[in-house]
């Protein structure tokens, strides 16, 4: 039940604020929903299908995809991971209350990020306010051959709106990286779980992420 997902959510601080048992019932929800309601395969590759993921969505809960000592029935395992002779990395990253976009760490875990998928001109772009000013991060997909469900990113903007002063235009942080590894695509995001409401991604480091359509769907903190 997604909805059950998103009030197993409410209070963490996207996640970082969740201890083991929540992160532990929170793998088996998403678990559930991913092998229930499988994601269509033509997602990224129909137009008519990619209208249930095209638009903005609110990331609000990631943590990692494996726990410690904590076994989960028919555990999702990512295919192709590395997708070939990209070589994305796929080192765990510890992924609660945070995001991550080759080597751009943002806390997430006091303001909602943004994530939009413009599925028809192939681009995913992801935005969230700091205390320095709004950071966008974005870049073309391709879809996976391994993992139709999979959108394989290649970031090519990074921009930070500053509260006061210019915005910043960092982009050519990833042309210098695309020459050191030979290669521009850098992660992926894979939708393993979509509804009109709740979407559940997994990530190329082992993060799980929950977003909603909703950017107040979910209460990040008592005290809110």
């Amino acid at each position: 039940n997604p909805e059950y997902t998103v009030e197993t959510i409410s209070f963490t601080s996207n996640g970082k604020n969740a201890d083991l048992e929540t992160q532990t019932r929170v793998l088996k929800i998403v678990r559930s929903l991913e092998k229930t309601f499988p994601t269509s395969p033509t997602l990224l590759s129909n137009l008519e299908e990619a209208k249930i993921l095209d638009g903005d969505w609110y990331l609000q809960y990631t943590q990692p995809s494996e726990l410690e000592n904590i076994d989960i029935d028919d555990q999702w395992v990512p295919v192709s991971a590395s997708e070939g002779e990209s070589r994305i990395e796929t080192r765990q990253f510890n992924a609660r209350g945070s995001v991550a976009a080759t080597g751009i760490t943002v806390d997430a875990s006091k303001n909602v990020a943004k994530q939009s998928f413009d599925v028809e001109n192939s681009r995913v772009t992801n935005q969230i306010m700091t205390d320095l000013g709004l950071v966008t991060v974005s870049g073309t997909f391709r879809q996976s051959s391994a993992v139709p469900q999979r959108a394989v990113v290649a970031f090519d903007t990074a921009k930070i709106a500053l509260n006061i002063g210019p915005t910043l235009d960092l982009s050519f942080l990833f042309g210098i990286r695309a020459a050191l590894k030979g290669t521009s695509e850098a992660g992926w995001v894979e939708t393993t779980y979509c509804s009109s409401h709740v979407r559940i991604g997994r990530g190329n480091k082992g993060s799980l992420f929950v977003l909603t359509r909703d950017r107040d769907a979910v209460k990040y903190r008592a005290d809110s």
